[in-house]
């Protein structure tokens, strides 16, 4: 049987099947990209929800395994050399789990790196300028008068929703016919942005209908639709 007993994390959350990937995660639009893509794969793994309301994040054992403190992180009992391996950032997990399975991200070099910079786009500017939009427009934000900071996170948040508008304005998935971690990394995004924040409006969503139809089409799929819930909520349990 695989030992994990050298991680931490597997103190305060023990594994039932330690052979298997351990998720830790929350149903957030960063969580979502690993469960979605451990769906789409079809990899077998056990997941762990990390209460970040209840401050579990900031426990010893999980920082033990992402120095961060924020979700989603793994540990795969089967890493690289076949030893037990942690890692954190949702992108860095998305990739590897692209190249463990040779699943959703190209061969080619070059559409490989051309799918790897959306995954970067999504993690440097979608995510955190529209998780801006949701702090100052549905949090804590919007009670301050100062508005500008809200303007300023919209105003950007509408021109990166142009700029993914325009890439799919020809193509139905971000690298063409094919579905990929670049997808997967934005469709939590882009869903909470005019679902749990309540900024469809305020960003003019409307107005970008092949980002629209991209976002219809990929929350039709079934992994994606799974994914979603994962880990779910301890009343669904």
């Amino acid at each position: 049987m695989t030992d994990l007993s050298a991680f931490p994390v597997t103190r305060r959350w023990p594994a039932r099947h330690p052979d298997r990937l351990q998720l830790y995660s929350l149903p957030t639009p960063n969580g979502v990209k690993v469960s979605i893509m451990l769906e789409e794969i079809g990899l077998p793994y056990e997941v762990h929800r990390i209460d970040i309301s209840a401050g579990e994040s900031r426990l010893p054992e999980f920082p033990a395994l992402n120095p961060n403190g924020k979700i989603p992180a793994i540990l795969d009992p089967d890493g690289p050399g076949g030893k037990p391996f942690g890692l954190f950032e949702s992108g860095a997990i998305l990739m590897y789990l692209a190249d463990k399975t040779g699943q959703l991200l190209p061969a080619d070099p070059a559409r490989r790196w051309e799918t790897i910079q959306w995954v970067f786009f999504q993690m440097a500017a979608i995510g955190p300028m529209f998780g801006q939009v949701g702090y100052f427009h549905k949090f804590d934000g919007r009670a301050l008068e100062d508005k500008r900071p809200l303007e300023r996170y919209v105003a950007e948040s509408r021109r990166l929703l142009g700029v993914l508008d325009e890439r799919l304005k020809d193509r139905p998935w971000i690298m063409g016919e094919d579905y990929s971690i670049a997808d997967i990394s934005m469709l939590g995004w882009v869903r909470n942005l005019v679902g749990f924040y309540e900024a469809g409006a305020l960003v003019d969503f409307a107005r970008f209908a092949h980002v629209g139809r991209w976002l219809e089409a990929g929350l039709a799929r079934p992994a994606v639709q799974r994914g979603l819930t994962i880990p779910p909520s301890p009343s669904a349990s």
